[in-house]
Formats: structure tokens, sequence, C-alpha cells
């Protein structure tokens, strides 16, 4: 159940004044600990404003290569064409300290030609014509 921020506060005040134990305060307004505690810190951090539901943030994926990290794995396939993307893998990670699957190196979009391959020759030419 979602609670509406003024709900939050009211019941982080009604805990804070409450003679009892926090534990049996919250099990007798039927809350999580866990959840109290985690509009407890937003509260303590942000004031009562923090306590307002927050949007799923969708322009952010977790697993995603940063910009500058890719640039270096292209470019590091670049200078090794031998290379599979296993070992392309290994390689970066460990030369960077920075962990890049395999199938992150193989899957890199700017890798691939209009058709889906990978070939790197064509990949020299239009990063070399830009």
């Amino acid at each position: 159940m979602r609670y509406p921020a003024a709900e939050k506060l009211e019941i982080i005040r009604l805990v804070e004044q409450s003679p009892l134990p926090v534990r049996h305060t919250l099990a007798k307004l039927g809350i999580p600990r866990a959840t109290f505690y985690r509009w407890y810190d937003r509260h303590s951090r942000g004031g009562p404003e923090a306590l307002n539901d927050r949007s799923p943030r969708a322009d952010r994926v977790w697993n995603r290569i940063p910009d500058g990290v890719r640039d270096n794995v292209v470019q590091l396939a670049l200078d090794e064409p031998a290379l599979s993307p296993h070992e392309l893998a290994v390689r970066f990670t460990d030369s960077q300290s920075y962990f890049v699957s395999e199938a992150s190196v193989y899957r890199q979009p700017s890798w691939q030609n209009e058709k889906g391959s990978n070939d790197r020759r064509r990949l020299r030419h239009r990063l070399q014509a830009a």
C-alpha cells in the first residue's frame, strides 16, 4: 500500500513521540521496519519533500556501458583485430581494471554494419571518415 507524503510524515512523528519502542509502535501500525527506516532516512536527509513518491528513472539503465568506456573497448578492438570478443573482454578488464563482459563486447551496436555483422574493417573505415 502506498502512503501519501503527509501520512508518512505523520507516522514518523507518531513513532518519534511514542513511549513504546519503535518496533512495537510499527507493529501496532502495521508498517514494516525497513519501510519506516527508509522513510525516516529520506526525511532526515531531504525534509518532508523527500517523502513524496518518486517516479522510476527510465533514463538510467543499470547495465549500460558508459560512452567513454565503450569508446575504449572499440579502440582496443580496432587495435587488436585478431582478438575474439572473449579475448577482448579479458584483455580490457585486465588492462583497464574495469569489467566488461564478452556479451557486452560482442553486442556493441557501433561494431555492427547495416546487416548486423561485426566487420571491423568497415568500422575502421567509418571511424576514420568521421
